[in-house]
C-alpha cells in the first residue's frame, strides 16, 4: 500500500527533525513528548499519540507534538486525521520559525499525496520550500520527495481523460477478485476469487461469459473441476485462441517451491488435467503472475528467485520446436529494479510490455508502466500517467484485442488493511499507442484425402527480413485455429505438418485478413502431387531471386531435409504478356534459380528437376492484373 511506503520515509527524520530545542519550556510536557518519543522507537504508536496528547493538553503551543503526531496518524493510514492536527498546530505557528512552519506544510504534503490529492500536495510542497533550512533539504527524504513532486507536476500537465468503472454484478460479488484476463474475443473473463483475507482463505479461477444480446455478464463460476484443486489456483493467461491455460498454483505436491506456474490445454472444449511447467522455468522461489503472447510462443512472468536486480523481477521463458520450454532469463536491468516488479501483461502484438514496478518514478508504491520492443530489445518504461496511476496501487493491466477497454484490479483499504478487490475497467486512451492495428483469421485445417483435421503448425513470417512474427496451432481433434496478430505489410503464412505437403500464402495479395472461414487444405506426400511455391520473387524481366523469397526457400529446404525420399520438380510459370518463347525460357531460368539455391545448400541435384512452362498452364484467366499475378507462379511436384 502506497501509504505504508511514504511513512518509510516520514519516520526517517522522526527523530531528527528539530535538533536540541522545543518550541515550549514547560519541562513535564517536553518531558511527556519524549516520552512520546521513545515509545515512537518501539513501535508502539497509540501510546505515543497519546503522550503527544497529553503534551499538548498541558501545553497548547507545543508544536512539535502536532507534527509528531499527525506523522504517526499518517503511518497508520490515516491522513485525513493528520491533516486535521498538522492544521490545529499550524493554526498557533503564526509566531514560529520558518523551520516549523515548513514542517507542518511538510507534513501535509504528504497526507495530500497519500489521499491522492496531488494538487493539494504541489500548493503545499510549493509553499513549504522556501522555510524549510538548507539542512532539511540535505536529506535524502527531501530529495525523494523533491523528484516525486517534479514528476507528479509534469504528469498533471498532460493528465488523460479517463473514466474508471467498476465492473457490474454478478461480477465483483465476492470478498476479492483480481487479476482479469479476457479471451481475444473479449467475450469471456477469467480472473481468481478469493473469499477472505486471511492466509488460509481459498484462491479459485473463476469464469463469466458476456452476452452480446443482453449486454451483461453470467453469473462467475468455476474455470474446471480439473484446474480448481484444494490447493490454490491463482494469477493466469491464457492464449488468444482459448486453448493455453497457464496460471499459477501454491503449496501443491509437486512444486519446487512456495507456488509455481501450471500449463493446461483445451481439447473438444475441455480442459485437460494441468501440469508444472518444469524447472526450466519454477524455480525454488515464488514463480507467479504469467503473461503468455498471443500465439503462446513467450512466457513472461514475475519471481524473486535469485540472479534477479531486487525483490521481485520479471522473467521469461520461450517456448520450444518439441513443446517444452526455454530455461527462464532475466529480463533485464532496463526493466527490473532493485525493487518489485510485478503482474506483466505482454500485449496481442507481442510488442508492448506492461507491468506494475514501485521501483521506476511513479505517483508512490505500484504503478502501471509500459515497455515497448524496439530493435528486439525492450525499451525504458514509461508511466502510463494520472488518472490510469493515483495514490493507490496499480496492477494486473489487462487491454483488449480490440483496444476498446483496459481492465484492471482496485484494492480498498480500512486504514492500513486491505478490505476489499474489485475489477474495474476504463476506455483505453487514444494518446497510448498500441502498434499497428490487429488482424484476426481463423479457419479449419483438414486433410485433402480424408477431410481429417490436422494439427499443424501456422508461421506468419516478415517476408522482408525472414522473421518469425508469431506461430499458432490448429487444434488437432477439430482442425480449427484462430490466429491474431498486428497489419503488418508483406507478410506470409505458412502451414505445416509433417508428412503433408506445406501450404504457402501472402496475406495480402491471397486476402487472408479478418477471414473467418479459411479452408486450409493440406495435401499428403505423394507422388503427382503438387503445390504452389508462394512468396518466391523476382525482379521484372528478371530470374535472380530475391532477398524476399528467403523464407519459403528455407521451408523447402527443411522439407527436403525432413523427407530425405522425396524428389521434386520445380516448375516456373508466367503470365501471356510478351512473347511466349520467351516467357518459356524465362519461366525456366527461375526454376533454375530454386534449383541452385537447393544445391549450394547441400541437396543432390538428382532430387531436383526443372521445368518452364511459360504461359501454357494459367490457373487464373489473364483479363485482369490480380489474376496475372496468380499466373505468374512456381510450383513444386512430388515425382
Amino acid at each position: 500500500m502506497k501509504i505504508s511506503l511514504l511513512s518509510i520515509i516520514l519516520f526517517f527524520f522522526i527523530s531528527f527533525s528539530f535538533g536540541q530545542g522545543y518550541s515550549i519550556i514547560d519541562n513535564k510536557a517536553i518531558k511527556m513528548h519524549q516520552e512520546g518519543d521513545e515509545l515512537v522507537q518501539k513501535r508502539m504508536y497509540d501510546e505515543a499519540i497519546e503522550k503527544y496528547r497529553a503534551s499538548i493538553e498541558r501545553e497548547a503551543g507545543f508544536l512539535e507534538s502536532y507534527i509528531k503526531w499527525g506523522r504517526i496518524l499518517l503511518t497508520k493510514g490515516k491522513p485525513q486525521e493528520a491533516i486535521k492536527v498538522a492544521e490545529r498546530g499550524e493554526a498557533r505557528a503564526k509566531q514560529a520559525k520558518n523551520q516549523i512552519k515548513g514542517e507542518f506544510k511538510w507534513l501535509k504534503v504528504h497526507c495530500y499525496l497519500a489521499m491522492g490529492m496531488f494538487e493539494e500536495s504541489l500548493l503545499e510542497y510549493n509553499d513549504a520550500n522556501p522555510l524549510l533550512e538548507p539542512s532539511f533539504k540535505q536529506r535524502i527524504d527531501y530529495r525523494e520527495t523533491e523528484s516525486q513532486m517534479k514528476f507528479i507536476s509534469l504528469q498533471l500537465e498532460k493528465a488523460l481523460s479517463i473514466e474508471k468503472e467498476k465492473l457490474d454484478e454478478p461480477l465483483n460479488g465476492f470478498s476479492l477478485q483480481y487479476f482479469p484476463v479476457l479471451t481475444a474475443d473479449s467475450k469471456k473473463i477469467i480472473f481468481v476469487k478469493r473469499d477472505g483475507l486471511k492466509n488460509f482463505e481459498h484462491e479459485d479461477l473463476f469464469t463469466s461469459n458476456f452476452s452480446e444480446e443482453d449486454q451483461l455478464w453470467s453469473q462467475p463460476a468455476s474455470i474446471s473441476s480439473v484446474i480448481n484443486t484444494n490447493y490454490n489456483e491463482g494469477t493466469c493467461t491464457i492464449s488468444a485462441d482459448g486453448k493455453i491455460l497457464i496460471f499459477s498454483s501454491c503449496e501443491t505436491p509437486d512444486s519446487f517451491g512456495d507456488c509455481d506456474l501450471y500449463i493446461a490445454y483445451k481439447l473438444n472444449d475441455e480442459w485437460q488435467r494441468p501440469s508444472n511447467m518444469g524447472k526450466a522455468v519454477n524455480s525454488r522461489f515464488w514463480d507467479s503472475q504469467p503473461s503468455l503472447s498471443a500465439d503462446g510462443r513467450i512466457l513472461f512472468f514475475s519471481s524473486n528467485r535469485r540472479g534477479g536486480f531486487g525483490g521481485r523481477d520479471l522473467w521469461y521463458s520461450l517456448r520450444m520446436p518439441n513443446g517444452g520450454w526455454s530455461e527462464a532469463k532475466n529480463l533485464g536491468s532496463l526493466v527490473n529494479t532493485p525493487k518489485d516488479e510485478v503482474s506483466p501483461f505482454i500485449y496481442f502484438n507481442n510488442e508492448i510490455l506492461f507491468f506494475a514496478s514501485d521501483g521506476h518514478r511513479g505517483f508512490g508504491g505500484q504503478d502501471i508502466f509500459v515497455s515497448r520492443v524496439e530493435n528486439g530489445v525492450f525499451t525504458n518504461p514509461e508511466n502510463l500517467g494520472y488518472p490510469i496511476n493515483d495514490h493507490l496501487d496499480q496492477f494486473s493491466l489487462f487491454i483488449t484485442a480490440q483496444r476498446d477497454y483496459a481492465y484492471y484490479t482496485e484494492n480498498t483499504f480500512n486504514e492500513t488493511m486491505e478490505e476489499r478487490s474489485y475489477l474495474y475497467k476504463f476506455r483505453f486512451p487514444e494518446e497510448i499507442s498500441l502498434g499497428e492495428n490487429l488482424i484476426v483469421t481463423q479457419g479449419k485445417v483438414f486433410n485433402s484425402k480424408t477431410g481429417d483435421p490436422v494439427d499443424a503448425r501456422l508461421s506468419l513470417v516478415s517476408l522482408s527480413n525472414d522473421s518469425t512474427l508469431y506461430e499458432f496451432r490448429s487444434d488437432g481433434k477439430t482442425g480449427e485455429f484462430m490466429m491474431l496478430y498486428p497489419d503488418k505489410s508483406f507478410s506470409g503464412l505458412y502451414v505445416e505438418k509433417e508428412g503433408y505437403l506445406p501450404k504457402i500464402y501472402n496475406v495480402d495479395r491471397d486476402n487472408l485478413k479478418n477471414q473467418k472461414d479459411l479452408m486450409v487444405s493440406l495435401i499428403p506426400i505423394g507422388s503427382g502431387e503438387e503445390f504452389v511455391f508462394e512468396n518466391i520473387f523476382f525482379d521484372l524481366d528478371k530470374d535472380d531471386l530475391k532477398q524476399e523469397s528467403a523464407s519459403s526457400l528455407k521451408r523447402l529446404y527443411n522439407f527436403l531435409m525432413e523427407n530425405p525420399k522425396v524428389a521434386i520438380t520445380i516448375i516456373g510459370h508466367t503470365d501471356n504478356q510478351g512473347n511466349p518463347m520467351y516467357n518459356e525460357s524465362l519461366s525456366l531460368r527461375r526454376a533454375e534459380s530454386v534449383k541452385k539455391f537447393l544445391m549450394e545448400k547441400g541437396i543432390p541435384e538428382i532430387r531436383v528437376a526443372t521445368d518452364g512452362k511459360g504461359d501454357r498452364e494459367p490457373i487464373q484467366p489473364n483479363d485482369t492484373p490480380e489474376n496475372k499475378a496468380l499466373n505468374r507462379r512456381v510450383t513444386i511436384s512430388i515425382k
